[in-house]
């Protein structure tokens, strides 16, 4: 399936769309449930107000996306990376009671 230019509201349940490539569009307000995502590839793509849930999101990649606002909770994390940085390691790390960057920067 392909969809280019115009206004299109995504509402994904029980899909596999596993491999697929998002590129450069507003998926805003769109809502993923019981969806394979494994494999996507999201670049230039604005997800303010996303909903996924009961989702495979392994070996997904976000580049230049807006996850202002996320929220992610009872997920797994294994070889998740930000920038990098493994996110199993920053949780263990902040669950350790260490202080978060910025708050000891007094910002």
């Amino acid at each position: 399936m392909k969809l280019e230019c115009g206004r299109h509201f995504l509402d994904a349940t029980k899909a596999d769309l596993s491999g697929s490539s998002f590129h450069d569009v507003n998926l805003s307000g769109s809502r993923f449930n019981d969806v394979n995502l494994s494999g996507c590839v999201f670049d230039d793509v604005n997800m303010s107000g996303w909903r996924v849930r009961d989702a495979n999101l392994s070996g997904l990649r976000l580049e230049n996306v807006s996850l202002a606002g996320a929220s992610i909770s009872r997920a797994n994390f294994e070889g998740m990376t930000i920038d990098g940085i493994s996110v199993t390691e920053i949780l263990e790390y902040w669950r350790a009671g260490h202080p978060v960057l910025a708050e000891t920067r007094g910002t």
